[in-house]
């Protein structure tokens, strides 16, 4: 995958995420890759995300998920993507252990008022992924 697409870079890219999304930056979220509807980011290890067993947190993967369709769907807009969350879906298929997690999006459907797109989560290392997400996402103007 690409770390540019059009005009904006791939330092751009976490600069947007960040601020558009404050809890990606204080979950530190790294935007890894992007491009053409697609999207690879990583959470890193966080102790205050685990859930009781030692493994990530479900609210921490519903996050990261979401953050990763919106970076797929910013990749197609250099930037400019103003699209909000219409729903998410989330199967756990494995707890995942407590190291990093990696989401890579991609953007199955891109509409005028929807769009719809899925993520796999995998802790990073594994060969298997640990969740499915299915999201879709409604379409905002941007101001004029």
């Amino acid at each position: 995958m690409p770390d540019t697409h059009a005009n904006i870079t791939l330092a751009e890219m976490q600069a947007r995420v960040h601020q558009g999304v404050p809890l990606a930056a204080a979950w530190e979220i790294e935007v890894l890759s992007f491009g053409a509807g697609l999207a690879l980011l990583r959470l890193p290890f966080r102790a205050d995300l685990l859930r009781p067993g030692g493994t990530v947190s479900g609210p921490a993967l519903m996050g990261l998920a979401d953050v990763a369709m919106w970076v797929a769907l910013l990749s197609l807009s250099d930037g400019q993507d103003e699209s909000l969350t219409a729903s998410l879906a989330i199967t756990f298929l494995r707890p995942p252990p407590p190291r990093p997690v990696l989401a890579e999006a991609c953007v199955i459907k891109r509409g005028r008022s929807l769009s719809y797109g899925e993520i796999t989560l995998r802790a990073e290392g594994a060969a298997e992924p640990c969740a499915h997400v299915t999201t879709s996402w409604a379409a905002r103007p941007l101001p004029r």
